[in-house]
């Protein structure tokens, strides 16, 4: 577990926390394991004190320690804790069972290597239509219309011409983010998959033009008779630490090239992130329909399904999308609970109302 992706301090400090994450219809037969050098964190300096860092997470419940440097130290303090009785043996042996339980379950002793013949049938057909079918699922259309009378959604597949543009319209590494092909994630074609864009094409008429231009000039799109606009914008991908920011304004002056669009072209935009980001109000006034699509991975073709009515969107908020960064935390319930949309907020295109 990443120490700090749950609250700001490590919650495996706590002894409270093997209780929380042990449900029993989840995970009571399952174990706890740590972030990289995660119990470090237990102490100030980071890791000055050890021997108290160890008995602090294992006496909290922690079944196994990702320790990628120190583990000779690891090792002998762990063994002087247990001989010491500030760890009781019944802990470790609590662990050890947990671990080799989800082992045997798993049957790693009778087969401790994957079939490498498996690797033929990665990423063939059966795969990609299951990972359509996720990405359709997923989306949350928070905006569809200027009002409720008229929806934006969902396009038209035969519009005479069409503007998508955006960083995040044609770029595969983008839609996957990190913790994928590469640790940090890339951007381009990084693996076998269709953007955005690319989807838009495959989905629409033959008869209509779509014009891609990552981040047009005001007079492009002033002069383009455009029948509607798709702006894609998102984040770049990270893992763990860069992904921190003070700041979740949208990259790249994302407001700006959706104001600039929707100024003057009937605009649709598509959200690329693993978390809420800033959309300011008067950004959102402008545009006639939003979407999180969050990282849908390879399979564009599962975001144009929904775009183009041959699926409607049944996903919903599974976090609250704040209005500002000064909200942070928000928690629905809190006494000043005012968020851009709520926890579980989302619209269908077959009804007028929230799902």
């Amino acid at each position: 577990m990443e120490w700090g992706a749950v609250t700001c301090q490590p919650p495996f400090a706590h002894r409270c926390f093997k209780g929380q994450v042990r449900l029993p219809a989840l995970v009571s037969q399952g174990f706890v394991v740590s972030d990289w050098e995660g119990i470090d964190h237990l102490c100030e300096p980071r890791g000055s004190d050890y021997r108290h860092c160890i008995a602090q997470a294992v006496n909290a419940g922690m079944d196994m320690v990702m320790i990628p440097f120190r583990f000779e130290k690891f090792l002998e303090d762990l063994v002087f804790l247990v001989e010491t009785g500030e760890i009781p043996l019944s802990r470790i042996d609590d662990a050890v069972e947990r671990i080799l339980r989800v082992k045997f379950v798993s049957g790693v002793f009778e087969h401790p290597f994957s079939d490498p013949a498996l690797l033929n049938v990665i990423g063939c057909k059966e795969h990609r239509l299951l990972a359509r079918e996720a990405v359709r699922k997923s989306l949350v259309l928070l905006k569809n219309g200027k009002n409720r009378k008229e929806p934006f959604l969902p396009l038209a597949k035969n519009a005479t011409r069409i503007l998508v543009t955006g960083t995040h319209a044609d770029n595969v590494g983008y839609q996957c983010g990190g913790w994928t092909i590469s640790w940090h994630g890339d951007s381009g074609k990084i693996t076998p998959g269709t953007s955005i864009l690319e989807a838009i094409q495959q989905s629409v008429e033959v008869e209509t033009e779509v014009v891609y231009d990552e981040c047009p000039i005001d007079a492009t799109i002033e002069a383009g008779k455009f029948s509607y606009a798709v702006v894609v914008i998102g984040e770049v991908p990270y893992a763990e630490s860069l992904g921190d920011r003070t700041d979740l304004s949208i990259p790249f002056n994302g407001s700006d090239l959706i104001t600039r669009v929707a100024n003057k072209v009937p605009t649709l935009v598509i959200v690329i992130s693993g978390r809420p980001l800033v959309i300011e109000p008067q950004v959102l006034e402008k545009v006639d329909a939003l979407v999180a699509a969050w990282l849908p991975g390879s399979e564009g073709m599962g975001v144009a399904d929904c775009l183009f009515g041959d699926h409607d969107f049944v996903g919903t908020l599974p976090v609250t999308w704040f209005r500002y960064d000064d909200q942070l935390p928000i928690n629905i319930g809190g006494a000043n609970y005012d968020p851009l949309f709520p926890f579980g907020y989302g619209l269908k295109c077959s009804k007028a109302m929230e799902i």
